[in-house]
């Protein structure tokens, strides 16, 4: 396939200025500089992407247009159907999703005493902690510190970082990468057996712990083979609908759906975890995402409708480069890996507008300002605009072979279209990557629901208003454990009392007062990508949804 005439001379221009860019040292932009990009050309910024939500703990506050639509949607379920005086699964834990949070929530509570239950949407293991590719982030050699690594955090998240999630978060870190090594993943490392660390965008120090760049998929491998190791009871395609609360207004259990045998179960749960992930599926403004298919803010909408607040729901991170060319790739992840080894962004022609390893939310505007504002981005034959990445650069200043050696995932990815990274440029352009915000939760991941907590992507504060590369990975890990032996501890005090489906119920009749139309249900569950003029062929014939 490789590239259509149209956009040779760019290359060639692109091939034309390396030299000269070898040399070229771009300054890092001032606070001012970095404002002014900010607010011009992230999509935070842009009015018409958000509204205020009309019901619920966070009434009143701006958030993605495409969040509101199911924070304001009606149950899936009808409650009065539902007999809860008897219960198909009885456990003390109930871990809500299978990627790197919910794992190792359920590692460690059953390491601490708990009888524990995983059910996740689809397979154990398909969510985005397979997908991560850079690295994770942990301060463990002379050089570093958690110190250095939390004025890191907080200068990257423009300092609205809830103060003790970060402290846990860097704390944690080398505790988790031991953790890793004695479960079996295999980070890079020198010949005698030094861990080998490099830069990520917004770090001062080399701390990124990788594994080529399949760093998500090997850890989740590692924790996904430890939960059937340990047997841990897991239910698979099994997304919840809804939370319980009991008489005491305790989380005590959820509802699932089968999406093989479309049944109903009950769980009852001393304990019930949250770790579902983000909300990429959404394609916020339009954007295309790196998520994998389930994420579908389901997390946020169950805890939103017992009571939990949600924090930053209005910042998104777009990571810089997605693929913007193959077509049949779009959206996929270009790690900042290919950039931490030396990568350079270059516009139409050849020239380079940023420093590379500035935070994700400035190099993403300052692709978006190029493509558009200054009109020098590179357009693709169905009318899609990107920059280069300059991948040939990695080699020149690291040798030939880096790129197969270093980052055999990005390779193939272009390789399989006939595209060698090695050789020429790849196009890339911003795509829906993270969920900054989320819901709120203590540096133990409880929430102000008794008896729920939450791990990962679906909760938020740690990264504040802009994450760094490397700790997503990070985040998972620290507050997945954490929560799993929070979790377990509260399960041996806890009793839980009458639940009901009382909330669901108080939730529509806000919908009604707010004047709201039974137009949608949530949680989502699944994206559906079916054409509008199917969807409206199909109009009435299947309802609603609601059960």
């Amino acid at each position: 396939m490789s590239y259509p005439e149209s956009m040779l001379a760019s290359i060639k221009k692109v091939e034309e200025t390396r030299k000269k860019r070898l040399e070229e040292r771009i300054p890092l932009l001032s606070p001012e500089e970095k404002d002014k990009l900010l607010h011009g050309f992230h999509p935070d910024y842009n009015p018409k992407g958000k509204r205020p939500v009309r019901v619920g703990p966070n009434q009143g506050d701006q958030m993605p247009n495409e969040l509101v639509d199911l924070l304001e949607a009606y149950p899936r379920i009808d409650p009065d159907r539902f007999d809860l005086s008897s219960f198909d699964y009885d456990v003390d834990v109930l871990v809500i999703g299978g990627g790197g949070a919910g794992a190792a929530a359920a590692l460690l509570a059953q390491e601490n005493g708990a009888n524990v239950l995983l059910v996740t949407k689809l397979r154990l293991g398909d969510a985005n902690t397979m997908m991560a590719q850079g690295g994770i982030q942990a301060a463990d050699k002379p050089h570093d510190s958690p110190v250095i690594h939390y004025l890191d955090v907080v200068g990257g998240g423009h300092y609205y970082n809830v103060p003790e999630l970060v402290r846990a978060l860097v704390m944690d870190a080398p505790k988790v990468i031991r953790w890793h090594e004695e479960l079996g993943v295999m980070y890079d490392k020198e010949p005698d057996g030094t861990m080998i660390t490099i830069h990520g965008g917004g770090t001062s120090k080399k701390r990124m712990h990788a594994a080529r760049d399949y760093t998500g998929a090997e850890i989740m491998r590692t924790l996904r083979d430890e939960v059937r190791n340990r047997k841990i009871p897991y239910l698979e395609f099994s997304p919840v609908v809804e939370l319980l609360l009991d008489d005491q207004k305790r989380c005590g259990g959820a509802i699932i759906y089968n999406l093989d045998t479309k049944e109903y179960f009950k769980i009852r749960a001393k304990a019930v975890i949250i770790a579902t992930g983000g909300f990429g599926r959404l394609h916020i403004q339009g954007f295309p995402t790196t998520n994998h298919y389930g994420a579908t803010a389901d997390g946020l909408v169950l805890a939103y409708r017992v009571g939990c607040k949600l924090l930053y729901m209005d910042a998104v991170q777009y990571h810089p480069t997605g693929v913007a060319y193959p077509e049949q790739i779009v959206g996929l992840l270009i790690t900042e890996k290919v950039r931490g080894l030396g990568a350079q962004l270059v516009n139409r022609e050849g020239n380079q507008f940023i420093y590379p390893l500035e935070t994700r939310d400035v190099v993403a505007s300052g692709i978006i300002r190029e493509c558009t504002e200054r009109n020098l981005g590179v357009e693709t034959p169905t009318g899609m605009k990107g920059v280069w990445l300059d991948s040939p650069m990695i080699e020149i200043i690291n040798g030939p072979g880096t790129i197969q050696r270093m980052l055999p995932a990005m390779y193939r990815q272009f390789h399989n279209f006939g595209i060698d990274m090695a050789k020429l440029p790849i196009l890339t352009y911003p795509t829906l990557h993270y969920q900054n915000g989320g819901i709120v939760i203590n540096e133990w991941g409880e929430t102000t629901v008794p008896g729920l907590f939450v791990a990962g992507e679906a909760s938020g504060g740690v990264h504040g208003r802009n994450r760094l590369m490397g700790n997503s990975l990070l985040d998972v890990n620290v507050f997945g454990r954490r929560a799993g032996m929070r979790a377990a501890e509260y399960a041996k005090k806890n009793k839980v009392g009458k639940l009901s489906l009382d909330h669901v119920k108080r939730y529509s009749e806000e919908l009604k007062a707010a004047g709201i139309e039974r137009k949608r249900v949530a949680p989502m569950l699944l994206p559906d990508y079916r054409r509008p003029e199917v969807l409206r062929k199909l109009e009435g014939t299947y309802g609603l949804g609601i059960e």
